[in-house]
């Protein structure tokens, strides 16, 4: 048997090969990709070839945002059988580490993800039409979920994450700094929790009417309204808990100002090094929190899409099939058009 991939040989030179599909091992399946999401990693790889100290060295498969069919079933699965829809978790931890055996998954010494050029060989992802995964890493989507929302999951899962990094958020004052795909499921995910008040901020009118679409209050455009923002920075802030998602340095200061004596802010974007206003963190007492990857999350977020309390449909902008990977790639990068483009994998 053989699939379609999607492999990044270096930078802008992705290209569409065939190669080989092993059968499933024990406590394996086989699945059919349905979908597929281009994360923001993926986007890096392909624009810069990596980012930061994590560059490409060698031809690697790409994705890890993912859902598809279950085909065949490997000796000793059980709980799965050919035609159930999932959606597979690209966490592979080694359950041995230190970290691991404290329950700090996610923190894994010897983390498996799927499409990442952390460690040399590098780990391929799952842009492709057939692909052998644990079954383990499967968790069923319901029939009424389509592929392109339960590929959202891992995408949510980091964002259920960062939300339990955070205190409770009913009743607050939210503010969310970057309305790429991590910041509008942190929208969706206030709103979710009972927030009163959530703001979120951006760039790009297209992604800022997204985080509307998905339970933003007021939506800011920093780039024409930045005057807006400034008005929740007297008496010392204004935002119980902040979200930033962009880790742009511009926002990072932004979100200091913004939120109150004693408030919260929770970094999910990630960058290289970025000046912060120390003095101000440490004058207002903020708690300052980074929130990184997911575990237990992944199957939480599958329950959420399925029953559509986080309803992702409006984040979905674009949809190409697998053969047109350079246009949604181009797309993805495009901010003004795109909040989350995806990939379409053939059937049968």
């Amino acid at each position: 048997m053989q699939t379609r991939l999607c492999r990044l040989h270096g930078k802008n030179d992705v290209r569409i090969e065939t190669a080989n599909v092993a059968a499933p091992g024990a406590g394996e399946v086989l699945v059919q990709i349905g979908a597929g999401g281009i994360c923001g990693s993926d986007l890096h790889y392909y624009q810069d070839g990596g980012f930061g100290p994590i560059q490409v060295q060698e031809p690697i498969v790409l994705g890890h945002e993912v859902a598809g069919t279950v085909q065949i079933t490997g000796p000793n699965v059980t709980g799965l059988k050919p035609g159930d829809r999932v959606a597979i978790n690209p966490s592979h931890p080694c359950g041995e580490c230190k970290y691991c055996t404290t329950g700090l998954f996610q923190h894994c010494q010897n983390m498996r993800f799927f499409g990442s050029a952390l460690r040399f060989p590098h780990e391929q992802g799952a842009f492709r039409d057939r692909m052998v995964v644990g079954k383990n890493q499967c968790v069923q989507v319901a029939d009424t979920t389509t592929m392109a929302e339960a590929a959202c999951a891992e995408p949510l899962a980091v964002c259920l994450h960062a939300r339990n990094r955070a205190p409770d958020l009913r009743g607050c004052r939210v503010l969310i700094t970057g309305a790429g795909p991590i910041g509008v499921l942190c929208t969706a995910l206030a709103a979710n929790a009972g927030a009163t008040e959530i703001v979120t901020t951006d760039l790009q009118d297209v992604p800022l009417a997204v985080a509307q679409q998905m339970g933003a209050t007021r939506v800011i455009n920093i780039a024409s309204n930045a005057v807006e923002l400034e008005a929740y920075t007297s008496d010392k802030g204004h935002f119980d808990v902040a979200f930033e998602c962009s880790a742009a340095p511009p926002a990072i200061r932004s979100a200091i100002g913004a939120v109150r004596a004693q408030g919260t802010i929770i970094q999910l974007g990630v960058t290289g090094d970025a000046p912060v206003p120390i003095n101000v963190l440490v004058s207002k007492e903020i708690n300052l929190i980074g929130s990184h990857r997911f575990h237990y999350e992944f199957a939480d977020a599958v329950k959420l899409i399925d029953s559509r309390a986080i309803d992702v449909r409006p984040m979905i902008t674009g949809i190409f099939p697998l053969e047109e990977a350079i246009a949604a790639f181009d797309r993805a990068g495009d901010r003004s058009r795109a909040v989350k483009t995806q990939l379409s994998f053939a059937e049968g």
